[in-house]
């Protein structure tokens, strides 16, 4: 069997497993699940683990092995082999996670968790088996880290909810991934599953520790972020949340959920400050906090306040119809910090002089991987387009600026109009209404 049909077989064994288990669970949602273990280490499950792990590519962990070494070095067939024993022998045992920081938009440092490759295979391989068992029993109000579903389906359901609401509850949790409580998750596991190895599996990973500055250190809370699996973990955690709220006051308002960050849409304020204590009480018996500083209670209808949520300034614009006819509508248009970054990728790709070596029409076609990914997500509200245009007029401030340089044209901003001609065809425009 040859390389291409071997990865096409694998794949689709595993699509037959994640099928299978999902429709057992949702057949009957109050089944255990017991003989799960040995279908972590099914030879096509940890080679199809291992291949979406390549995929995703990333650094190595406290080994310092990464997945370069492992393939040229090691070998694939060697590394694989290697995992399928340790875990039929009950002999795997994971390493602690490497403590990395990551820059936040407020100047702050998020932490991040970095398992070594062979975790992050077994912890594909973990996921792959018990996802689809939770993933039935999840909420639809629940869009995050979830197959088949994304931020611009959440930013649908918002749209929708506003048709019907006045007041939106945006929450933010205190250090929501540092502060889940492992026994209460475990506990939300066992609810599903009741195979000892596959429990002993995820408590080793809670429990591995962080290692920084050399140290490691074992925190008795919370789920690193980083790792394949915590997401998941993170998901089956608030699942508890979604369920009393759909279950017991849906009625107050409409949840929409990504990973650890959510918002209520409400008919009236009295409905807003009721769903505010009932998340306060909800999220007392999970141990977590709401963050004062970062929720907010927005009114929709001033025209002036809105809400951040997944990267997208939301709000209800004024707008007109057909006759003149004005009336609000929610739009969703990228955050301030997001219009902010995004002049920082453009600027930092076009100022190196080294790329003055480059044709403007190369400069362009790197200019353009960054911009269609932008315009992918950013554009889903027609209103969008007057912001997305003040990104299209940097590129091309920018692009101009190239095109002086590169001829020694003193003047900074001249010639723009010849830039543009130039270019105009080549560019990604954002604020084009086309697909």
């Amino acid at each position: 069997m040859n390389a291409i049909k071997l990865a096409n077989y694998t794949d689709v064994k595993a699509q037959e497993l994640w099928k299978t288990l999902y429709l057992c669970a949702k057949e009957n949602p109050k089944r255990k699940f017991h003989a799960l273990y040995d279908k972590i280490y099914r030879p096509d499950i940890l080679l199809e683990a291992w291949k979406r792990v390549k995929r995703k590519k990333g650094s190595g962990g406290v080994d310092g092995q990464t997945i370069e070494e492992i393939v040229t070095n090691y070998g694939e067939r060697n590394f694989l082999n290697e995992l399928y024993i340790q875990l039929k022998r009950n002999e795997y045992n994971p390493s602690p996670v490497l403590r990395t920081y990551i820059p936040k938009e407020n100047g702050k440092k998020r932490p991040l968790g970095i398992p070594t490759i062979k975790d992050r295979v077994v912890q594909m391989a973990t996921k792959m088996v018990v996802e689809p068992i939770f993933e039935a029993d999840f909420q639809e109000c629940s869009f995050g880290f979830r197959p088949k579903r994304n931020a611009h389906q959440a930013m649908a359901s918002i749209r929708e909810a506003s048709k019907r609401s006045s007041w939106v509850v945006d929450v933010d949790i205190q250090g929501y991934f540092d502060n889940i409580n492992q026994e209460k998750l475990l506990k939300l596991i066992e609810q599903k599953i009741n195979d000892r190895r596959v429990l002993k599996l995820i408590r080793k990973w809670l429990r591995a520790g962080i290692m920084e500055e050399g140290k490691v250190r074992n925190p008795l809370t919370g789920t690193p972020q980083g790792g394949v699996i915590s997401p998941l973990l993170a998901n089956i955690y608030l699942n508890t949340l979604d369920k009393l709220w759909i279950k017991k006051f849906h009625h107050l308002g409409e949840l929409v959920r990504y990973a650890d960050d959510l918002v209520i849409l409400t008919r009236t304020k009295q409905q807003a400050i009721a769903g505010i204590q009932v998340l306060k009480a909800i999220m007392k018996k999970l141990d977590l906090t709401i963050n004062r500083d970062k929720s907010k209670l927005v009114h929709l209808f001033d025209n002036k306040e809105g809400f951040d949520f997944l990267g997208f300034h939301n709000r209800k614009f004024e707008v007109h119809n057909k006759g003149g006819r004005p009336f609000y509508a929610m739009a969703h248009i990228p955050k301030k910090n997001a219009m902010k970054k995004m002049r920082a990728k453009i600027k930092a790709y076009t100022e190196p002089r080294n790329k003055l070596y480059l044709d403007i029409k190369e400069l362009v076609k790197g200019l353009n991987r960054i911009l269609q990914g932008y315009k992918n997500y950013y554009k889903i509200s027609p209103i969008a387009f007057k912001w997305l245009n003040q990104i299209d007029w940097y590129v091309l401030e920018r692009l101009t600026l190239f095109y002086n340089k590169k001829r020694n044209i003193r003047r900074k901003h001249g010639n723009l109009r010849i830039v543009q001609g130039e270019i105009n065809h080549l560019i990604v425009k954002l604020a084009r209404n086309n697909p």
